[in-house]
């Protein structure tokens, strides 16, 4: 199962409802954002992973989210911390540039994925520490699991996960394949 999967079940019908109403869209659009989204920090949590000293700053960083409940907690903490997430994952710029293209990617305003980014960032990171955690992994084994988990992301979401990081720009076309 991957965290993507683990976040749609923690989230469930209801937590996708109210994500679908943030958007102001289906459920079925509400899903394929998600996938997106959660896909956006699982890469950029790979390609942080990727650097032995980064592996090892996210190991020590998911013992910070082990304890943490982020699908039933107060939005404004979740918020925060999720900034500060975002902040690293993706760095000062890479946050508004991943919410452009993942607006121009799934075809929702870019504003409204800016405030989904930080919600999520806080749960993947919860996940992750709890998969960590009950694993015993270590720093390598992380990175290890991320770099399988970011495989598996659909080639457009790939593909501009690679401009944002490598800072490119790009024109990001159709709809992302998430059956793959």
């Amino acid at each position: 199962m991957t965290l993507n999967d683990e976040l749609l079940a923690e989230l469930g019908d209801a937590g996708l409802e109210e994500v679908a109403g943030l958007l102001g869209t289906d459920t079925v659009t509400a899903r394929i954002v998600l996938t997106t989204v959660s896909g956006t920090i699982i890469g950029g949590l790979a390609r942080n992973a990727a650097h032995p000293e980064g592996a090892e700053a996210l190991r020590a960083a998911l013992d910070d989210h082990v304890d943490a409940d982020p699908f039933n907690g107060d939005v404004a903490s979740l918020s925060r911390d999720g900034q500060s997430i975002l902040g690293h994952v993706l760095g000062g710029q890479g946050t508004e540039q991943a919410a452009d293209g993942l607006s121009r990617l799934v075809g929702v305003d870019g504003r409204t994925i800016m405030r989904l980014l930080p919600l999520i960032a806080p749960m993947i990171m919860s996940l992750l520490a709890g998969r960590a955690t009950r694993g015993r992994m270590e720093a390598a084994a992380v990175a290890d699991a991320l770099n399988q988990e970011s495989a598996t992301l659909p080639t457009e979401l790939a593909e501009l996960l690679g401009a944002i990081f490598d800072g490119d720009s790009m024109d990001v076309p159709g709809q992302p394949n998430f059956d793959r």
